[in-house]
């Protein structure tokens, strides 16, 4: 797309074709005339359009849509995509419209150039590196999610950009070169578009870190040159071995990509030296079963290296890629990886998703249902395009979560059928559930894994097998599941089951939840419920909240409009004072607190943030009360700052202590509340009192407990203790 970039000459190492030679390609593929005619029809369409608008090479700009319609024919792309292909600037640098598109070639090519339009306004290579925004790479990956052809003719326009960038400056070059390597090269790599994305990483490395790439390009080519004959050796004593077995194969030797030896020394610290898979061979044949005979001759002659061998046949990765890998050490020590495939999967492995999906002439081609399959096929495309449709989610969380939940997933586990589920680190059971299928992950109600129950919180890992436990009468998704899910694809399922759920709520229950958080709190404060319906049903609650009837109000509690505390607040209505045990205080001081210029004025601790020493710490002045003492980011005060007064802790105080609430949420499991008993004991943590709530939809427990503490550090202390203990998971600080 971007006009202005240097077309290489053939001594560059790309040669220049004509679209000829991409009519010789798609000849051989799209056999109907009247879809040879209207690609034909499109490049001429296109070379009018672009006749005089010249790259910065001096080259004709129509040579670059050539280039790209050459690089789809080389994958099969159907007669809708060259032509999009050939068209996708027409519409941003000429008059051309897409309505005009539509007219010429079709709704499906005007949908096609209309998205990649979109993407070109970006105009995301005409700023520095830097100034990429996050909402301009998510834009990229909305416009590709919508249709796989917009991925595929957007992967060949940047391939033959970064092919010719030579004529730009040093600047742009490391722009374009890195929004590769943040934008495109990974699409490529969950394609499986092995050998374009390989392409993409290379050149982008060549002008991000050109000494880098000279150093690591010439040490290979060292190395290649160094061992070409022990590598042929090699081939030809394999050869020998599988022809006398009369097994059909080809064998050919490879060279590793210059920026997965980069990722290696520089991401995962290896020497050089230390990268077996420099060179490998690799073996085609016919079918499956001939793999694995292959496998067994090799090894039956030659030694191979311990933990090196990788079925990816049995265990497809996400990208469908297959094949046997095997490093072995040769006859004259020499160590190299040795790749077993079929013809298909060696296919598949080159181009990916184009393999699978290229166009095949007279099978009623329908691109809606080729997306259809892609997402049924790639479990992360479904994520990608599921992620790519959240609308409140702002674009750097889409991008952050797209990098972590599918860009950089790798822990791999299997279904009870044997299907690979690939994952981010620190994923659940019940991030596995959503990716089967959002009504598995929201009936789920248990989890077995390596045939053990398990709760739906456990960190999964590589090579294990998991078994989800649903039930139709499941009470399905809930807050405590925010808390457990990683993945993004998950929590989009469950905020919106919650959402759901809340706002099928039938105001009945919505009325017996706002009555019920209200009658604890007055129970605190030793109100029976005869007593709180009489307050709560005078004129002067209703009218100081803006009801009509107590009934609303429950409903507003209910909805998290209204808190309870500021309802029982308002009406003055207190806890029995907590115990503070003063022991000893250095001078004639008596109060915890000091307030300049409040001597004699009753000052009381907030029950509500339960304050100690070492919070930062605010005074509210209650009429007739005295002052209140909050800690400063307590909500219960934030609504009336007139009545805020500055406070501070006594700093002459002496062991003191202080009441706080906290929540512990754990995994449930035997002795979880001897160990966290154990745990205050051991660090001599006074507990006043502590009650605990099993939920058995997510295996968890949650305790709320009432300690005494010195301050805010000794608190710490114990908060670390306790997310030390086995199942553990969160310590918070309640807030009522």
């Amino acid at each position: 797309m971007e006009k202005d970039k240097q077309v290489l000459k053939p001594n560059g190492g790309y040669p220049m074709h004509t679209f000829q030679d991409v009519q010789d390609v798609f000849y051989e593929y799209i056999q109907n005339p009247k879809d040879r005619e209207n690609i034909a029809k499109a490049y001429r369409f296109a070379e009018e359009k672009h006749r005089n608008q010249i790259r910065k090479s001096g080259e004709p700009y129509i040579h670059h849509l050539i280039e790209v319609a050459y690089i789809l024919a080389s994958y099969q792309a159907g007669p809708a995509t060259l032509i999009a292909g050939l068209l996708h600037d027409v519409v941003e640098d000429t008059d051309v419209t897409v309505e005009d598109i539509k007219k010429m070639f079709g709704g499906d090519v005007a949908n096609l150039v209309d998205s990649l339009t979109k993407i070109q306004r970006l105009k995301l290579s005409h700023r520095k590196a830097q100034d990429f925004e996050a909402e301009d790479h998510r834009k990229i990956f909305l416009g590709m999610a919508r249709d796989i052809r917009v991925i595929i003719i957007k992967l060949a326009d940047r391939l033959h950009n970064l092919r010719t960038l030579d004529a730009l400056s040093e600047e742009r070059q490391k722009a374009i070169a890195q929004e590769t390597l943040d934008v495109f090269a990974p699409i490529a790599h969950r394609l499986g578009i092995f050998k374009l994305k390989s392409e993409l990483e290379d050149l982008s490395l060549k002008y991000l870190e050109p000494e880098i790439y000279r150093d690591i390009s010439s040490k290979l080519n060292q190395k290649v040159k160094n061992r070409a004959k022990s590598l042929n050796n090699l081939k030809k004593k394999i050869a020998d071995i599988i022809f006398e077995a009369n097994i059909p194969f080809n064998i050919e030797a490879r060279e590793k990509s210059i920026y997965s030896i980069y990722r290696k020394i520089f991401k995962k610290g290896y020497h050089f030296d230390e990268i077996y898979d420099l060179l490998a061979l690799r073996i085609i044949t016919k079918t499956e079963i001939n793999c694995y005979e292959i496998l067994g001759l090799i090894h039956a002659v030659y030694t191979p290296l311990p933990g090196r061998f990788k079925d990816y046949i049995a265990m497809p990765k996400s990208n469908m890629y297959q094949s046997l890998h095997t490093t072995i050490v040769s006859g004259d020590g020499n160590i190299f990886e040795v790749q077993i495939r079929t013809e298909e999967m060696d296919e598949v492995a080159e181009t990916g998703v184009a393999a699978h999906w290229r166009y095949k002439e007279g099978s009623n081609y329908n691109p809606k249902q080729e997306q259809k399959e892609i997402e049924e096929k790639l479990y992360w495309f479904r994520d990608f395009v599921s992620m790519s449709d959240e609308k409140n989610v702002d674009a750097k969380t889409y991008i952050d979560n797209l990098t972590k939940d599918i860009f950089e997933a790798n822990v791999y586990v299997f279904t009870p059928q044997g299907k690979v589920i690939e994952l981010p680190n620190g994923a659940t059971p019940l991030d596995f559930a959503y990716k089967i299928h959002s009504r598995v992950g929201d009936q789920a109600v248990g989890a077995l894994v390596n045939g053990v129950m398990v709760p739906l919180n456990t960190a999964l890992k590589t090579g294990e097998v998991v078994e989800i436990k649903t039930s139709s009468s499941s009470p399905g998704p809930n807050e405590g599941w925010l808390k457990i899910a990683k993945t993004s694809s998950a929590l989009s399922h469950i905020r919106k089951a919650i959402a759901k759920k809340n706002a099928s709520l039938l105001k009945d229950e919505r009325i017996a939840k706002g009555r019920q958080s209200l009658l604890e709190m007055f129970k605190e404060r030793d109100v029976d419920e005869t007593k709180m319906q009489e307050m709560l049903n005078s004129s002067k609650v209703l009218e100081h909240f803006s009801f009509e009837n107590v009934e609303d109000l429950y409903v507003a509690v209910a909805n998290k409009t209204i808190a309870p505390s500021a309802v029982v607040d308002f009406l003055k209505l207190r806890k029995k004072p907590k115990i503070i045990f003063n022991k000893a205080f250095k001078g004639n001081s008596k109060s915890s607190v000091i307030i300049s210029g409040a001597e004699g004025i009753a000052i009381n601790l907030a029950n509500c943030c339960s304050p100690i020493p070492g919070d930062n710490i605010v005074g509210y002045i209650s009429k007739g009360k005295g002052i209140t003492i909050h800690c400063v980011n307590c909500p219960n005060v934030a609504h009336d700052k007139k009545r805020l007064i500055e406070a501070k802790w006594n700093d002459e105080l002496s062991d003191n202590l202080y009441p706080l609430d906290i929540v512990i949420e754990a995994s449930d499991r035997p002795n979880l509340l001897v160990d966290i008993m154990a745990a205050f004991s051991q660090h001599k943590v006074p507990v006043n009192h502590l009650d605990a709530r099993l939920h058995p939809e997510t295996l968890t427990t949650t305790f709320k407990a009432e300690i005494l503490v010195k301050d805010a550090h000794e608190y710490q202390d114990i908060h670390n203790v306790l997310l030390n203990v086995p199942s553990v998971y969160e310590v918070s600080r309640l807030i009522h």
